[in-house]
């Protein structure tokens, strides 16, 4: 579906809405609902990655003096679905507000009686701020809500115009839209641009193939599941065709064989281990983070163009949900809607780059204008850049095992090519054994 083209429309009924609840006085997030006889309430929060939340937490407890906030940030996505899990298993720890990821968002819906309908505590009132898709994703098959949207995960391209110079490649944003084929870019061409790299300067073009793979996944209709929720892997010519292409330009070393996640404290990032890095919204704080952490700035020379190989395509986003277990459920979802409504939202992505499943908040002057993030991308425009990667996105079925195929079954055998210790072939055959015994025969 087109986000872009829909945004004025369903904003328009967004503040229409907002306007009504304001008059009824009983908005999802009222300030004067929360903590009922004003006793004083502490609210655990548990997020993971750069949600860039922490100001929001001061905001919402300067305005609700009886609130006291206690957030936990795990720093991947696949440590919070363990931290949960773990939890979840023992009947206690779980925390009033649970950030939830998409890629395990459907092993959240296998037991979905464990976290609140948010229908109780106001959801009805404020349906209309998010993309159709987002709120579908959170509706379990009773009808129940239980996530507030927070992100989606359009991808544009990340890259070094300090390192393109260098190899004698355009620098300017637009000019490298083109080079790697604008809205016709492809994963061959990307590859392509990648050999002229490394036989210019010698040096990777990107960081590892896991992040490539998870978006040759991605752009699919479907994934490793079928829209009827069946395993879509063993057998599979497309994805088996998209490996071949992958494993064929890392065995040609185009790839710098970087751990996920972990990027030498972010020297990578400033010593031009690689070139260009995919990033969806939310990773342009990462990026940023690691830079920083590693003592450069701006000045490093990392850029962000419209364009993204094999066309348009969504990593994550996340859900802010509220476990059963939670002593205070009506003040967790006064929060939550605080957190992942239009201005929070806009907030949220100057800080992180996290771009809004809040229709109104995608054409928000500080989502569309400059801020942190920007500025350090080379003024680049980035809120109208992922506006327009959005455009197409459509939210593909995760399966309950999804991540774990891809950083348990896939992240083994990317691995292997990364580090020339299997050619494609027999990492692809590996990763259907580990995909038996970790999927199929558990």
């Amino acid at each position: 579906m087109s986000l872009s083209r829909r945004t004025k429309a369903v904003a328009a009924v967004a503040g229409a809405a907002a306007i009504a609840l304001l008059a009824a006085g009983c908005s999802a997030g009222d300030s004067s609902s929360s903590g009922g006889s004003g006793d004083k309430v502490e609210l655990t929060v548990t997020t993971f990655g750069t949600m860039g939340y922490d100001d929001l937490y001061a905001q919402y407890e300067a305005d609700h003096p009886n609130i006291t906030i206690k957030p936990t940030n795990i720093d991947t996505g696949d440590n919070a679905k363990t931290d949960w899990q773990t939890k979840a298993a023992a009947g206690a720890g779980l925390p009033d507000v649970q950030a939830v990821e998409e890629g395990w968002l459907s092993a959240v819906m296998q037991v979905s009686d464990q976290f609140n309908d948010l229908s109780d505590y106001g959801a009805d009132e404020i349906k209309d701020r998010w993309v159709d898709w987002k709120l579908a994703q959170a509706t379990d098959k009773d009808g129940r809500l239980i996530g507030y949207g927070s992100d989606i995960g359009p991808e544009g391209l990340c890259y070094n115009r300090t390192a393109f110079e260098a190899a004698g490649l355009p620098t300017d944003r637009e000019e490298v839209a083109t080079l790697f084929g604008g809205e016709d870019a492809t994963w061959d061409k990307y590859f392509e641009v990648g050999q002229q790299y490394k036989a210019a300067t010698g040096k990777a073009f990107y960081d590892q193939s896991g992040f490539l793979w998870n978006a040759m996944v991605n752009q699919q209709p479907e994934g490793y599941y079928t829209k009827d929720g069946e395993l879509n892997v063993d057998g599979n010519k497309d994805l088996q065709k998209l490996w071949t292409t992958l494993s064929a330009a890392t065995e040609s070393g185009l790839s710098a064989n970087q751990t996920a996640w972990d990027w030498g404290k972010g020297k990578a990032f400033t010593d031009q281990t690689f070139a260009t890095f995919v990033c969806p919204g939310w990773m342009l704080g990462v990026v940023k983070g690691q830079v920083t952490a590693a003592g450069g700035d701006a000045t490093t020379g990392w850029d962000f163009a419209n364009v993204f190989p094999g066309g348009a395509a969504n990593w994550g986003g996340s859900f802010l949900t509220v476990p059963t277990q939670s002593k205070h459920p009506k003040e967790a979802a006064e929060l939550a809607a605080f957190l992942t409504d239009a201005k929070s939202q806009a907030a949220a992505f100057g800080v992180a780059g996290t771009f809004p499943s809040v229709t109104a908040a995608q054409t928000d002057p500080a989502v569309t204008g400059t801020n942190e993030l920007s500025t350090f991308f080379n003024d680049a425009p980035i809120g109208e850049i992922l506006a327009q990667r959005a455009d197409g996105v459509v939210a593909q079925y995760k399966g309950p095992d999804d991540s774990v195929i891809q950083s348990q079954v896939f992240g083994p055998a990317i691995q292997q090519i990364d580090s020339g210790k299997a050619d494609g072939a027999t990492a692809w055959d590996n990763a259907l054994e580990l995909l038996n015994q970790l999927v199929v025969n558990k």
